[in-house]
Parts: structure tokens; sequence; C-alpha cells
């Protein structure tokens, strides 16, 4: 049944919903009448007008009273568990457990007791890639963090798994961006051009290899932007040219002033496999919307690695491209930004505001 509502009562739950309270979840459901959907307190939907919300204690209660589950936040999957969701995730155990190698799809099988077909089918559509796929991005990792320590490339290349270099060197411009030598040597031989444009948020800098963009970067002033370029391909060739990529560059200034809502430009950057898993998920979120560090978790399958989806915010090497100012705090609260807090609240205004004129068109 729906919750008996006082007014002091229903102020209390309007406020949880329009902060996303997570003290709230699994005891607090929100309906929409005019939509028929009910959702999470912490939903990261856009909320609706308050004379359309009724409040629920449970799932099923919404339910019964004829509300259907929002697909975003899933509010209904608390309610029974997910056994085959629990197995990939032992499975993911097993993978990064074997440091070394990658074990066989029959020894995943026999770990979680599934058929081969149905492992492969489950943990795609938990995990977003096959079990090997999911160990082989692991032992690139593996891999580049070898390199980057400096030890030999035959031991590296041996020590995570790869049965020969050839192996490895037919991989490497996929999945090194370059080969294990150059990437040992923390860029040493790659070209890189950049140029700097005033913009309303300061200044623009804009990075690029031969393959695609490989930084990003807002500030106040053009010179620091520059040492930072420097300190992060501190043995790679730059140089300044304003003129080269010029489209890619007033592509990027349309987007800042508004007049542009998605970015489709070829990247070039580095970065772990859980780094590049949050960066795709945030070039996922729709302009003008926004997700929590919590929701990008859970849409990893990894609920419990919310600092982590923090911190691979903080690393995005591609401001704007890979839209990490689009990511809150579980509160609501804007949380950090590596490039001022102050931007983070300008972009996501202005988004805001498009949608609103948008709407009203």
């Amino acid at each position: 049944m729906q919750l008996q509502q006082t007014p002091v009562l229903e102020e209390t739950l309007w406020q949880a919903v329009l902060n996303r309270d997570p003290t709230f979840e699994g005891k607090l459901f929100y309906g929409v009448r005019s939509t028929s959907v009910y959702c999470r307190p912490i939903c990261p939907s856009r909320r609706p007008n308050r004379n359309q919300v009724c409040f629920f204690q449970s799932a099923q209660e919404a339910e019964i009273a004829g509300f259907r589950p929002c697909k975003r936040c899933q509010p209904q999957s608390e309610k029974v568990p997910n056994p085959a969701k629990a197995k990939v995730l032992i499975a993911c155990r097993y993978i990064e457990a074997q440091v070394d190698r990658i074990p066989t799809l029959a020894e995943l099988c026999s770990e979680v007791g599934m058929s081969s077909s149905y492992l492969q089918r489950i943990f795609k559509q938990i995990i977003g890639v096959s079990p090997f796929q999911y160990a082989d991005a692991l032992r690139s990792e593996r891999l580049k963090q070898r390199l980057q320590g400096g030890e030999e490339i035959a031991h590296a290349v041996y020590d995570t798994g790869y049965g020969s270099s050839s192996r490895v060197y037919e991989k490497a411009p996929k999945q090194l961006g370059m080969t294990p030598k150059t990437y040992q040597q923390a860029g040493k031989t790659i070209n890189i051009v950049y140029a700097i444009a005033p913009c309303p948020l300061g200044y623009l800098l804009v990075a690029t290899t031969e393959k695609g963009i490989c930084a990003v970067k807002l500030g106040d002033e053009a010179d620091k932007l520059e040492h930072i370029l420097n300190q992060e391909f501190h043995q790679a060739d730059i140089v300044r040219d304003d003129q080269t990529h010029k489209e890619w560059i007033q592509a990027i200034l349309d987007f800042i002033a508004g007049d542009e809502t998605h970015l489709d430009l070829p990247l070039d950057v580095r970065g772990t496999a859980f780094e590049k898993q949050v960066w795709e998920a945030l070039q996922k979120i729709p302009y003008s919307e926004t997700r929590t560090y919590a929701d990008i978790a859970r849409n990893l399958a990894k609920p419990h690695a919310v600092r982590a989806v923090g911190n691979a915010c903080g690393a995005n090497p591609t401001a704007l491209i890979v839209p990490c100012h689009r990511v809150l705090r579980s509160d609501g609260s804007l949380g950090g930004y590596r490039w001022g807090i102050e931007r983070k609240q300008k972009l996501l205004v202005q988004e805001l505001k498009f949608n609103k004129d948008d709407s009203n068109t």
C-alpha cells in the first residue's frame, strides 16, 4: 500500500528524492503518476514535478499500485537475489587471481558451475566483454605496469602470460597505443602537436598524435597548461601549432559554447583497463543528464568501486570528449573536477539550459 503521508513526512520523503539520499535506499520508492514508472530515491533521472509523485515502502507495493519499474535505476532488482551475477563476479575474481596466464573457459565453468555457452552469454551481458577479453585486458594492464616500472621487456612479456614477444607486438598498436619499447620509454619518439585557444572557461589546450587526441585540458593560464602537458609526455617530441586539426578544436569550442551537444572525435589515450571502462561509460551519458559515481560503479558490475570510479574520472586525459563533468556524488552535490569545480558547474548549467530551451521549442 502507499505510504500514509502527513505533510511533514511528505516533505522529508520529497527531500530524500531531490537529494538522491542513499540512506533511504531500500526503504523508499517513489512513483510518477504521469509516466506510471516507479524509481529508487537515488535514481539519476531528471526529477519529476512534485504534484506527480507518490511514495511507497517497497517495490512490490508500487507494482501493486500499477507502476512499472524504471529501466535506469531498476528498483525491482533488489527484491530477489541474482545468482547468475554473483557467479559472474566469482569468475572475475578467479580470472584476476591468475597473474601469469589466462584461465581456460573450462576452468571458469568448473569454478562457477555453469555451461560454457551460458557463462559466455551471461558474462558478456553483465560485464560487457567476454571472459577472454576481460582476462586479456587485465594481462595487458599488468604488462603496462611492468614496462612503466622499467622491467626488461622479455621478462615482463613472459611473466604476464604472453607465450611469445611476437604476440605482444601483434597486439601492441591496439592495447598499448605503441610498441612495448616506446611505451616503456614514456612516449619517447612520439610526436605531439598541441594548440591553445581562449574559451568561456578560460583557456583550452588540445594535444594530438597522428592517431587522435591525447589530451584536452582547461585552465586559467596557457603557460600552466603547457607545463602540465610537457610533464605528462616528458619524453615525447612536443610542438605547438594552432593551425593543426583546427576543425577538432572548433568542435570542442562549439561544445563549450553550447552550440554542439556531441563530440565524436578520435582519441589516442592511455589508461588502465578499469579506467578505460569508466571513460567508455562516461561517453554514454547523454547530453544534459548526469550520473553518480555509484551509478557508474554499479553499471560496471563493481558496486564497491565508487572511489576507484572517482579516481578514474580525475585521471581522464580528455576533458569534455569524455564528459566526466556529468558525474556527481550520491547526495547530488558536484563532487570534484580536475579542472575546477566552477567549470564543472558552468558546463552542467550550460547543458541544462540547452535542454530547457529545446523542450520549449
